[in-house]
């Protein structure tokens, strides 16, 4: 079933985020900004835990979870240590929220237009994954540049 590999995909993905984040050897360069690097990975981080919270945890799984997406790239200087608590936060709101999909809600419309017109549930969290995987590589990419 697609909703098993969606959350075994996930958790992979999210818990190379972690290996990312924590592998930076200097915590301040999670914020470092150079030449036409428009994001630190520290917000990436950010915008992946608000972009899950919101789209799978909020709207699909009622967990209450209020985005502020203008702060997900606003702040600097969140502790590793917090983010990698939120991190195991969002792997268990997304996996308990996958899980617990009524059958046949994958082939249902998504609850909120996101992209200007609707799209099943499956396309929409396909769209997650590959969100997820695209920034975890921008991370991969600034912390090779610029924490070496």
């Amino acid at each position: 079933m697609l909703t098993d590999t969606l959350i075994k995909l996930f958790k992979r993905d999210l818990n190379k985020l972690k290996l990312e984040i924590d592998s930076y050897k200097t915590e301040s360069h999670l914020w470092i900004l150079d030449k036409d690097i428009n994001n630190t990975a520290g917000n990436l981080c950010l915008h992946l835990i608000g972009n899950l919270n919101h789209f799978i945890g909020a709207i699909l799984g009622d967990t209450g979870y209020i985005r502020q997406r203008g702060l997900e790239f606003s702040l600097k200087d969140v502790p590793k240590s917090d983010m990698l608590k939120q991190i195991d936060a969002t792997i268990t709101v997304v996996e308990n929220t996958l899980k617990d999909l009524p059958v046949g809600a994958l082939e249902k419309e998504y609850p909120i237009v996101v992209f200007k017109e609707p799209m099943t549930t499956e396309y929409f969290l396909v769209h997650l994954a590959t969100h997820l995987a695209y920034h975890l590589g921008q991370i991969n990419y600034h912390r090779r540049l610029l924490d070496a």
